[in-house]
């Protein structure tokens, strides 16, 4: 049977985009349940303007949404009954109510963006992805993508990249520390980079970067981190040893790269030892070419390096 929504064409878009958001709705409360949150796609958008914003008023929340206050009064008030949002009298106009999380609702928001959201956003991109310039082609494509593989299974099956916050110092920490220990000695100077990431490297300019893995969460970690001569070496970059054979660090490695890029820095370069074969296999397949000068430097800072290699920021990712 023929499908009338799409026969109708523009008349129909407004019950097609419906549809299809109603689709999109259904898949994200299942990745929310698989991941234990209690909270529902809809109450999605005042929970990021509240972490974005901090404290709203109903007015306030209602002009970042762009949705009706009935809307976000429903959404309010689920909040509020799962513990995650609070009311209280605004201090610039008594008669208005002021909406913060609390903070049960700021650690939930906290694991939302670790776990879900970066991956609910790459399954969307993914569906979303194409040349289509008509945008009922394009809502046709995505559709058609949908019956293919949904959202869920989408933003299970891969990978996404998660920011620095100081509440994962403690997983940039532990992650390198699992490889280190299992093939070497954890050294000295591990100890102050993976104990003081954001004085060392993000305050600095740097960037420490995470994959999630659908299913596993964070799994691995690198780090950009800028250096007196005024190039950059990526160091630190492990993956945990259950999460192996998943391709998440070549997807990490990728998207470092690019980032590297977007830092306008003179030079990259890695220090790393012949042990690691898989890790420099990677590297050779991104575009890393070995550099024994770079040893006489950067190299004596660790008693485990004999490897050095550059990247020529220049080039494509392969």
């Amino acid at each position: 049977m023929a499908d009338i929504l799409k026969d109708l064409g523009y008349l129909a878009l407004g019950s097609r985009l419906k549809r299809l958001a109603e689709r999109m709705q259904a898949d994200a409360a299942q990745i929310f349940e698989q991941n234990c949150f209690i909270t529902q796609p809809s109450h999605f958008p005042l929970l990021a303007a509240l972490d974005r914003y901090g404290p709203l008023t109903v007015t306030e929340a209602v002009a970042a949404l762009g949705v009706s206050q009935p809307a976000v009064t429903r959404s309010l008030v689920g909040l509020v009954d799962m513990g995650l949002a609070e009311t209280t009298v605004s201090d610039s106009d008594r008669r208005q109510k002021s909406i913060s999380l609390t903070p049960e609702g700021i650690e939930a928001v906290a694991r939302m963006k670790r776990e879900v959201w970066p991956h609910v956003a790459r399954a969307a991109e993914e569906l979303a992805a194409g040349p289509d310039t008509n945008l009922l082609e394009q809502i046709a494509r995505i559709e058609a993508a949908f019956d293919e593989k949904s959202l869920s299974s989408r933003a299970s099956d891969g990978h996404a990249i998660i920011e620095y916050a100081d509440d994962l110092a403690g997983t940039f920490y532990a992650i390198n520390a699992e490889w280190i220990s299992e093939m070497f000695t954890l050294e000295q100077a591990d100890r102050e980079i993976l104990s003081n990431p954001r004085d060392l490297i993000v305050d600095k300019g740097g960037a420490v970067m995470f994959v999630s893995t659908g299913g596993l969460g964070i799994v691995g970690t690198c780090a950009l981190m800028p250096m007196e001569d005024g190039g950059v070496e990526l160091t630190k970059m492990g993956v945990l040893k259950s999460a192996r054979g998943r391709k998440s660090g070549e997807f990490l490695l990728a998207a470092a790269l690019e980032r590297a890029r977007r830092m306008e820095m003179e030079s990259l370069y890695l220090l790393t030892n012949r042990k690691c074969a898989a890790a420099i296999h990677l590297y050779e397949k991104l575009g890393f070419v070995h550099d024994a000068s770079l040893l006489d430097a950067g190299g004596k800072r660790y008693e485990r390096c004999d490897v050095a290699m550059s990247y020529p920021l220049d080039q494509a990712i392969a």
